[in-house]
């Protein structure tokens, strides 16, 4: 079913939930809120990802939305990351989550939406496309 008439409105409401991606080298979970915040769990599977993962943290949060039938995620938080430092005498500082933001500022990321119903996702990046499955 190929979603070529359905607004991004109705992309929006059909998302609501939780989402998983299966890739070549990482799992991916998604909630969607309806705030129009997320929360996604990235688990690397393939074995040379796994020190990218232990720097940046496997935890990301921000605001999503749909524009032009493009999913699009502006990142705000990496809570275990261990660039967020806490030293004992200074307040906390959270430079990974400055750095997400940052770069989010001039590419964040986006997905066009190629296939979606109550059970299965289909998102393109680029010319690599992915698929995910409803969670209840």
């Amino acid at each position: 079913m190929n979603n070529i008439n359905i607004s991004d409105a109705e992309i929006e409401i059909l998302l609501f939930g939780k989402w998983r991606f299966n890739t070549d080298w990482e799992i991916v979970y998604v909630e969607f809120k309806k705030d129009m915040t997320y929360q996604q769990t990235r688990v690397q599977t393939f074995i040379l990802s796994k020190p990218m993962e232990i720097l940046t943290g496997n935890q990301y949060s921000g605001i999503w939305y749909v524009n032009e039938r493009r999913l699009c995620f502006n990142v705000k938080t990496v809570p275990k990351s261990v660039f967020n430092l806490s030293l004992p005498m200074l307040t906390k500082f959270n430079f990974a989550n400055t750095a997400a933001n940052l770069r989010d500022l001039f590419m964040p990321e986006k997905y066009q939406v190629v296939q979606i119903n109550n059970s299965k996702f289909v998102i393109m990046d680029k010319d690599k496309s992915f698929v995910g499955t409803k969670i209840n």
